[in-house]
């Protein structure tokens, strides 16, 4: 029942977005990464995506796997930073972080009932 719930809720989510909304605070975008994702719409809304995925995922897993995405997010933030304000890097590293989540997510669907 949870899982066929989620993608409706992520899409009123995302629907919400204003422009220009990060998942973070862009007042305190200090970094050229996190300057680039508050200064584009676009980027804004996979960080806005990414974000909802991984936070919906992180309810439904085991306390253990948890521990194992926060060091896979910690390491995509690094990846994130590296890119700086490169458009182009930051929106293939977004769109490969959405879909190792969006895999994690049937891969759970998958194991069964809740």
């Amino acid at each position: 029942m949870r899982f066929s719930l989620i993608i409706p809720v992520l899409g009123v989510l995302l629907l919400t977005v204003p422009a220009n909304s990060a998942s973070f605070d862009c007042t305190r975008a200090r970094g050229g990464d996190e300057q680039a994702v508050c200064a584009s719409r676009a980027l804004s809304e996979l960080d806005v995506e990414m974000a909802v995925r991984f936070d919906m995922l992180a309810g439904l897993v085991a306390m253990g796997t948890r521990g194992d995405m926060g060091d896979a997010q910690r390491a995509f933030l690094a990846s994130r930073r590296r890119c700086s304000s490169d458009a182009r890097c930051l929106t293939l590293l977004y769109r490969t972080r959405i879909a190792v989540l969006k895999s994690q997510y049937e891969a759970l669907k998958q194991r069964g009932p809740f």
